[in-house]
């Protein structure tokens, strides 16, 4: 036995030693910021904005941005950097008794990464169709068009707008409900294969070649924003659109439905949980300030989320004008709100394919960058775990990338047949709503009660002040369990429009959200297992020399200083 544990130990210091880093440290800002930076800033902020009262929102983002995003981003970056490990094996090594929140970060990334590339799939779908001379979903003149169709919408309810159906009826070619199937869309099936094609070359070489994807991808997107931003404000009632988007509604602040929206969005835009920037920190270099990156990636994925904002809301300021009825009154949809309110707004500028073009391969860079990400995240978990075996089955870490890429593929097929819209809300409903808040709260139970600011000094010389210490040890643990409460009390059933899903989908949802979760309590009863000694007497020697220090640990991670 205690041959075997030398043994680990040499192995795991031997990783460590040969664990790349990134080639400059402004290649991990800039994979960070792309990582947090995606879809959601786009459509996702804009979506509670308008359905938080406006600029009523701004101020419980801005609250939870100050006390749970960049206290928690920093929690994060720290442990990833300290442990040089993935969400797995740093969170075991933080706090065996709820290693399985490692377990269940990757087990989310990877869910969400198998429907967040169908995203892509149809940002890449509407760039491909915006090289026409006419955008498709200029008019109602169309084989895929209905009789209700509109040029412009309408405050009916009997009437479609040419955006709309050219979404569902062209692209999606959508069934009435999850119950029926519908055949494969093998247009979306083949941009699929085209954008994990993307993806695979983005990450198969790992840091190397994700460290200079990122300048582009990270960067690019401001350029595109700016230039929307300029031409959006010079149309028609834009200003409108603005100030709904600046001048709060006051009273939406008594609503508790906003202040957790505003957490959420902070959860899902930084992310916090998914262990994907945990991973990457884990590639820095030992003495690196995160304290900066930081605040870096959290303040300019805030910024960028207020940027997207201005964006949208002038071109939502300017269909009000077009449609003769108050920004308040559009009908706005999470998703829609990109692939059918903004397209929609296109069709009716000048020079509208320009327009398309950017505004999508916008879509597809954000998009990239944040899924790769999540990929990420799953390859350096297994190969932190199972190195050995898996390059002696693979021979070469790329081939193992593939495989990864490849199973991924494969459970997204689902999301790319005509009922795959289905699919997806039912996904994202139970993986990025559900699981996402119980893995975030046991997170921060496993890592706020530990020594945080004593690897912080270790890194880089100096201790968490006495705000991170306030917001890591009272704050956020009692903000995250309130957030998690309301969220079960609050808990709405998964529905697309005004479609419910029947109760055996329903039940598909809990166990894709158990399919996670499930592994918290799994690490738990396996640490006390094979522990020996009794309850109140385990203890958990570090393992190798990721902690810098001989103390044990115990289960219960409540470790003495």
């Amino acid at each position: 036995k205690s041959l075997s544990t030398v043994v680990t130990r040499g192995a795991d210091m031997d990783q460590q030693l040969s664990r790349p880093t990134w080639s400059r440290q402004i290649e991990f800002t800039l994979a960070g910021i792309g990582c947090a930076v995606g879809l959601g800033n786009i459509w996702r902020f804009p979506y509670l904005c308008y359905r938080s009262g406006g600029g009523a929102f701004l101020v419980p983002y801005l609250f939870m941005l100050l006390v749970l995003g960049i206290p928690l981003l920093h929690m994060e970056l720290t442990v990833g950097q300290y442990t040089r490990r993935g969400p797995v094996h740093a969170l075991a090594n933080v706090c065996p008794l709820l290693k399985g929140v490692g377990m269940a970060s990757v087990a989310i990334s990877f869910i969400l990464c198998t429907y967040y590339n169908v995203v892509i799939t149809w940002a890449l779908y509407y760039l491909f169709s915006s090289f026409q001379a006419q955008l498709p979903w200029q008019s109602c003149n169309n084989t895929w068009n209905t009789p209700n169709c509109s040029d412009h919408a309408t405050n009916s309810s009997y009437s479609s707008t040419a955006s709309q159906e050219f979404f569902k009826n062209k692209m999606l070619q959508q069934t009435n409900g999850v119950e029926e199937s519908g055949g494969m869309r093998w247009e979306l099936f083949l941009i699929l294969i085209l954008a994990w094609i993307l993806i695979y070359l983005c990450i198969f070489k790992g840091v190397n070649s994700t460290g200079k994807v990122v300048y582009f991808t990270a960067l690019f997107p401001y350029v595109i924003l700016i230039a929307l931003l300029i031409n959006n404000v010079q149309l028609p009632g834009a200003l409108d659109g603005i100030t709904f988007f600046i001048v709060p509604e006051w009273d939406k602040l008594l609503s508790m439905e906003v202040w957790v929206n505003a957490a959420a969005q902070i959860f899902n835009s930084i992310g916090i949980g998914f262990g994907s920037l945990l991973a990457m920190s884990s590639y820095n270099s030992f003495n690196n300030n995160i304290l900066k990156d930081t605040l870096t990636i959290s303040i300019i994925n805030s910024l960028t989320s207020i940027l997207a904002g201005f964006v949208i809301f002038s071109a939502l300021g300017y269909m009000s004008y077009l449609q003769g009825i108050p920004v308040r009154d559009l009908a706005v949809d999470g998703p829609g709100l990109v692939y059918v309110v903004y397209p929609q707004a296109f069709a009716n500028m000048p020079v509208s394919q320009l327009w398309s073009v950017m505004f999508f391969f916008m879509l597809l860079c954000l998009g990239l960058d944040s899924e790769f990400a999540l990929v990420e995240v799953m390859v350096t978990s297994l190969m932190d775990g199972f190195s050995q075996p898996l390059i002696t089955l693979f021979k070469r870490k790329e081939l193992f990338v593939l495989a990864v890429c490849g199973v991924a593929f494969l459970l997204g097929i689902p999301c790319v047949m005509q009922v795959g819209i289905y699919v997806f809300q039912l996904m994202d409903h139970y993986t990025a709503i559900v699981s996402i808040m119980f893995l975030a709260f046991f997170e921060v139970i496993a890592i706020c009660v530990n020594r945080l600011s004593d690897n912080l000094e270790v890194m880089t010389g100096k201790r968490a002040n006495i705000f991170f210490r306030l917001c890591w040890l009272i704050v956020d643990p009692v903000l995250v369990t309130v957030i998690l409460i309301f969220s079960i009390i609050q808990f709405k059933p998964a529905r697309y429009e005004g479609y419910v899903f029947p109760p055996w989908a329903q039940g598909v949802g809990w166990v894709i959200a158990l399919a996670s979760i499930i592994w918290i309590p799994l690490g738990a009863i396996h640490t006390l297992w094979v522990l020996p000694g009794s309850f109140t007497q385990l203890q958990l020697p570090r393992v190798g020399k990721t902690s810098h220090s001989d103390k044990p640990l115990t289960p219960l991670c409540f470790a003495q200083p």
